[in-house]
């Protein structure tokens, strides 16, 4: 586990990780760029409600993307299934 320090919107901040220097860069990132567009849009509000704001269109995108991949799970094993009953069909058949 790796420690790294970070500052993120004028914060510094250190913490320990698996994730490597990277994941770590994107994610800071990512949240700078999010936290930017809600400024962006003119809204007048305390960076903390907007990190708020940030946090949880992060959590809804993981969300999505949790569901997505829960979908495709289901897909794939639907067709393995398929794919298998379709071999013994063929491997019973005279």
């Amino acid at each position: 586990m790796s420690t790294f320090e970070v500052t993120l919107l004028g914060m510094s901040m250190s913490f320990r990780t698996n994730a490597g220097p990277e994941r770590v860069d994107a994610a800071r990132a990512l949240t700078e760029e999010r936290f930017n567009r809600l400024a962006f849009h003119g809204r007048q509000l305390s960076r903390e409600k907007m990190l708020t704001y940030v946090s949880l269109g992060l959590a809804d995108d993981l969300l999505q993307s949790e569901r997505q991949v829960k979908e495709m799970q289901e897909r794939l094993e639907a067709l393995l299934a398929k794919i298998k009953n379709s071999a013994q069909g063929e491997i019973s058949a005279p």
